[in-house]
């Protein structure tokens, strides 16, 4: 795919002018790195999530969730090999200098080397440092995964392209615990399921390419490593990952603290088998799937013989499902039958909004705008017969229908 900046510019331009996205501390002239969710975004970053749970999480039976904390003993990053081994490098007056990617902060009121921490650069650590909690309070079976949704931080040097490359962001993971036998079957189980998650995210396929990482390239604590890279605006690349981290991270934090984590796998009468799991790791970052999100459903298109710009996000992860219209907001018999019809509709779908602002044709270019996909407008005859006109986003098609006709929203993802 050909680099699209101007429709990256489109895209941030929307986004701030609908409520989605905002520059942090944009009053102070802003800082590279942070943006601030509006909220619209709050909203689609919530729907992203719940469609994740529904397709990782809640239609198995082998999953346990946690949310670590973000700040956490500063051996799990030695162990983890973050403190030694997170390292870039900047060129600067000649000589090539190397820094640590983790933000350090201090815990405590002593300003001593022993109060010196980090923000967590990745989630996962939390998820092995809690491998043991999770068996002894549970007693899972072999496999099983621990999922968290959380932040991330990340000093990155140069931030760039909107949500792409953040200093703090937000992640989506799993680390799924298997037998070392049985790494190769799991992988391609968790291959599949993250492509039944762009499918789900209404994401062209065919923007999405998955890509073998050379050994040279991956993480290291990876045996093998798939990226799926998605076409931005700004050229191809990635937006997830899938890893097979090996016992690594076990190991790690095993040999440094001293506390056995090893399973004990389906003992036996007289004692059983003891190991480190392997790990499987399908990780997903929120604020790359909104970036990819907006792009991928922005359009400008022409309807009924004028441009418009429509976000066409799949229903369920648009922010607004319903924009409930009194046709005229001088007609007081209009208004009050709008807001009984909205109050009722609320209830049975809650991302829905009452607009009475501008006029009808404005109205329906900003909710275009926001990717709502029904709008429902109480006329005259409504007040005669019961019966609204809904007009659909996509075609600008309308119809007349009984409120309690409108297609209300079902999870999009059932097992």
């Amino acid at each position: 795919m050909e680099n699209k900046p101007e429709l990256l510019d489109k895209v941030v331009s929307l986004a701030k002018r609908r409520g989605f996205l905002y520059q942090g501390s944009e009053i102070y002239g802003g800082m590279s790195g942070f943006w601030d969710y509006g909220p619209l975004g709050v909203a689609l970053k919530e729907n992203i999530k719940k469609l994740w749970r529904q397709i990782f999480v809640s239609s198995r039976d082998d999953m346990y969730g946690l949310d670590a904390a973000i700040i956490m003993n500063p051996r799990v990053w030695k162990a983890s090999g973050h403190v030694g081994g997170f390292i870039d490098s900047l060129e600067a007056e000649g000589k090539t200098q190397k820094f640590n990617l983790m933000f350090k902060t201090q815990v405590g009121a002593l300003k001593d080397s022993a109060a010196a921490s980090y923000l967590r650069p990745e989630t996962a650590q939390g998820i092995f440092v809690n491998f043991k909690n999770i068996v002894d309070s549970f007693h899972p079976k072999l496999p099983f995964g621990i999922f968290q949704i959380g932040k991330a931080f990340r000093n990155e040097i140069t931030p760039r392209d909107f949500l792409f490359r953040m200093r703090e962001f937000e992640q989506m993971e799993v680390e799924y615990f298997v037998r070392a036998a049985d790494w190769e079957h799991y992988f391609g189980e968790w291959r599949e399921i993250m492509w039944r998650f762009i499918g789900a995210l209404g994401l062209n396929k065919e923007d999405v390419h998955e890509v073998e990482v050379p050994e040279a390239e991956r993480a290291h604590y990876s045996k093998r490593t798939i990226d799926f890279e998605y076409d931005f605006p700004f050229g191809r690349q990635e937006l997830y990952g899938l890893a097979y981290r090996t016992d690594y991270d076990l190991r790690q934090h095993q040999e440094t603290s001293g506390v056995d984590l090893s399973f004990l796998d389906d003992p036996p009468a007289g004692g059983g088998n003891r190991f480190l799991p392997h790990v499987i790791e399908p990780s997903l970052g929120i604020d790359r799937t909104v970036l990819a999100l907006l792009g991928n459903a922005y359009v400008e298109d022409e309807l009924g013989g004028e441009r418009r710009t429509v976000l066409r996000l799949e229903p369920e992860l648009a922010p607004i499902k319903f924009a409930v219209f009194p046709l005229l907001k001088n007609k007081p018999q209009l208004v009050k039958q709008a807001q009984m019809i909205y109050r009722e509709l609320k209830q049975k779908v809650p991302a829905t909004v009452f607009d009475d602002n501008d006029n009808i044709g404005k109205r329906y270019r900003r909710q275009d705008e926001i990717g709502t996909p029904y709008c429902l407008t109480i006329d005259f005859q409504t007040l005669d017969d019961g019966t609204v006109t809904i007009r659909d986003r996509d075609s600008g098609k309308q119809e007349r229908i009984k409120p309690e006709e409108a297609p209300y929203f079902k999870p999009h993802f059932t097992p």
